[in-house]
């Protein structure tokens, strides 16, 4: 038996759509665009008049896209940039590209989405958790690289953001550990794969969508000390019923009696993207807001609203250890 995606009709997408903002003349910067959210995202910001770039692995998947953004918008608003999320190199390439497309009118929104979950215990070519590298380390140094840019959106907007995608899996472990941010990749516990029981496959996973919430919180600490008018904001989307459960379950981490469950607890893969749209692109949206439908463990769907970070991670010891942990990987400071 394998995982089988169930038919999930959106509710809240269309109403979402209608109310928003004319986005003529800002530039969106997209990770993971192959599929899921990070696809949605794309052609719901180009739909606005949005400049997307997206950034993916060359695949025939991210040609793929490509060709069905071409198809839709024939200005070419719609454009690719290679970048692997598994190889700091790969992504400062990635951030020299942007500097020279990017350099007159900056960006608006770097909108750090992509993400894997419930993988093996294995390393990348840098020598980290391949989750904690592609889901957080390379959003961080991308971040970083790009920062320049996001300023000069800013100057030219008034503002500009930086989203970043955290998940209800955040609340599956107690708290963000050191381990997981250095090079143990290959290290960390091994290949469980219960989601009831703490499996390591899910404990790796929980730990990068921590990361990504306490990420948020210490750029929105960091930018807020400088008054910057570069906004950070952080969102979840639920449950969201994207092909990534039928990926996590073709590598063993994810069980295929879930796509039953899914069935009831998911949202289609347009609501799940409500929570980065809104913290990306409604003009209301303040910095160290959380997006998503509820805070809990349980909010897997609904229309996502904003929410206030939480304790758990936004405190000055995890805001200080996941800022440390993370220059460190990248080998260099990321001075706000």
């Amino acid at each position: 038996m394998t995982y089988k995606k169930p038919t999930v009709a959106s509710v809240h997408y269309d109403t979402f759509c209608k109310s928003m903002p004319d986005l003529t003349g800002k530039t969106f910067v997209v990770t993971g665009t192959t599929s899921g959210t990070g696809r949605v995202a794309a052609r719901t910001l180009a739909h606005s008049g949005g400049r997307v770039i997206m950034l993916n692995r060359a695949s025939e998947r991210s040609a793929r896209v490509q060709q069905e953004m071409d198809g839709a918008f024939a200005d070419g608003r719609v454009t690719t940039i290679e970048c692997d999320l598994q190889r700091f190199s790969s992504v400062r390439e990635a951030s020299k590209a942007l500097h020279e497309v990017c350099a007159e009118d900056g960006i608006y929104a770097l909108i750090n989405n992509a993400g894997i979950m419930a993988m093996a215990d294995e390393a990348t070519e840098d020598g980290f958790d391949t989750q904690m590298q592609t889901n957080h380390l390379s959003h961080f140094l991308l971040s970083r690289e790009v920062y320049g840019l996001l300023q000069r959106g800013a100057e030219r907007h008034g503002e500009s953001r930086i989203v970043n995608h955290s998940s209800m899996a955040r609340h599956g472990v107690r708290r963000l550990e050191a381990k997981y941010l250095e090079a143990n990749g290959g290290d960390l516990g091994g290949n469980g794969a219960s989601m009831m029981f703490g499996g390591a496959r899910w404990t790796r996973y929980s730990q990068t969508k921590l990361a990504n919430a306490a990420f948020t919180a210490a750029l929105h600490h960091r930018l807020r000390a400088v008054d910057s008018n570069v906004k950070a904001l952080v969102a979840h989307p639920g449950w969201a019923n994207t092909e990534l459960q039928v990926t996590t379950n073709k590598e063993e981490g994810m069980a295929s009696w879930t796509s039953i469950m899914a069935r009831f607890v998911s949202q289609s893969e347009e609501d799940g993207t409500l929570g980065i749209l809104s913290a990306a692109v409604l003009p209301d949206a303040k910095c160290g807001e959380f997006y998503g439908p509820g805070m809990g463990m349980m909010a897997s769907k609904g229309e996502a609203k904003a929410y206030t970070m939480e304790k758990k991670y936004d405190n000055a010891d995890v805001r200080d250890l996941l800022w440390d942990k993370s220059c460190a990987a990248i080998g260099v400071d990321f001075e706000i």
